[in-house]
């Protein structure tokens, strides 16, 4: 793959990625829902296994987000992956129990595996204990 063809992939990437990044960041559970197909994947640190399908994941979502007021930045642009459509995409997030007053700041990746425009396998990768007291 010639530069200008990765600097293109990398440009798209980030912008879809800011894009999921927005809807999370509303919090908006239909908006995350919409970027992801049918039949994805979503696993992270608290699923305790694979996320299967739309309806499981909105499900998750409602839950995440009454408990929690999460702030996500991308750190760099996203690298494409070459044998694949998709990215690894390195994050920055705020998180805090919603009625809680403290703030953690976390750095974490996902890897985002693609069908068209939309998200089809999401790994999200990230150290839980910062988070942990937040969680008592």
């Amino acid at each position: 793959m010639n530069a200008d063809v990765v600097a293109r992939t990398r440009e798209w990437h980030a912008e879809r990625a800011e894009m999921v990044l927005d809807a999370w960041n509303r919090q908006d559970v239909a908006a995350v829902v919409a970027c992801y197909t049918e039949d994805l994947q979503y696993r992270d640190p608290n699923t305790r296994g694979v996320i299967q399908g739309r309806e499981a994941f909105a499900r998750y979502l409602t839950r995440l987000f009454d408990g929690w007021q999460m702030h996500w930045a991308l750190r760099e642009d996203p690298y494409t992956l070459s044998d694949v459509h998709g990215s690894s995409v390195l994050w920055r997030a705020t998180l805090q129990k919603k009625g809680g007053t403290d703030v953690v700041t976390i750095d974490g990746m996902d890897l985002a595996l693609l069908d068209g425009e939309l998200v089809k396998r999401n790994d999200v990768y990230y150290d839980r204990v910062p988070v942990l007291p937040l969680m008592t």
